[in-house]
């Protein structure tokens, strides 16, 4: 028994714009973890004490940059699925059926 069989005459879909989207991701997640990170930093360094306001900022800006993690691993995640459902085929083991009991199929189901 062979572990993977391939399906014979499957021809592979050619990859599309997941893999363009796939090699961007590290970008993406570098300038939106920057974005969020500046303005706090920038906070944190120029003031010995916080205000208030700058501590609902600085909240608000941890949201963004949750939400910029979450969206591309997101991202990250849907085009590892299509990546994956664009490979080959695969062929499982034939699995025999059980003999037909032919007198359950007289009677119909109440």
């Amino acid at each position: 028994m062979k572990y993977l069989n391939k399906l014979p005459g499957f021809i592979r879909t050619p990859s599309g714009i997941e893999w363009i989207l796939f090699k961007k991701l590290p970008l993406i997640f570098s300038i939106g973890t920057a974005i969020a990170c500046i303005p706090m930093l920038m906070i944190y360094v120029g003031n010995e004490i916080i205000t208030p306001d700058q501590q609902r900022v600085i909240y608000q800006l941890l949201g963004v940059l949750f939400s910029v993690w979450f969206f591309v691993g997101a991202i990250a995640i849907g085009c590892i699925v299509v990546i994956i459902m664009k490979g080959p085929a695969y062929v499982a083991d034939p699995y025999e059926l059980p003999k037909e009991n032919k007198k359950l199929e007289q009677h119909p189901n109440l």
